[in-house]
């Protein structure tokens, strides 16, 4: 079983960008949870932020060599559900 890869990704603003991945499923994620914190406080620069990018290499959501977040935790996150719940769901899907 493979997790969606993400298409899209743009800035919207102060820690907040909106995601589309190859099933459709397409949001806004706030990361301000991160703000501030170690390498991510590379984001208070609004011009930095906005060099989100989906990582051609690993799809990761990325900003440079040093940033970027997991797309499967990101697509989590869009869902609003678990890891363990996703997988239920995609063994159903298998076997139907």
């Amino acid at each position: 079983m493979m997790f969606p890869r993400p298409i899209s990704v743009l800035s919207q603003g102060k820690y907040k960008i909106w995601l589309k991945y190859t099933d459709q499923t397409e949001g806004t994620i706030d990361l301000t949870h991160l703000a501030n914190q170690g390498v991510f406080k590379s984001w208070e620069i609004e011009s930095f932020f906005n060099l989100v990018h989906i990582d051609a290499v690993s799809n990761a959501v990325a900003w440079n060599e040093d940033i970027d977040l997991c797309p499967n935790s990101l697509y989590l996150q869009l869902k609003n559900i678990s890891f363990e719940n996703w997988l239920n769901q995609e063994n159903y899907h298998a076997t139907n």
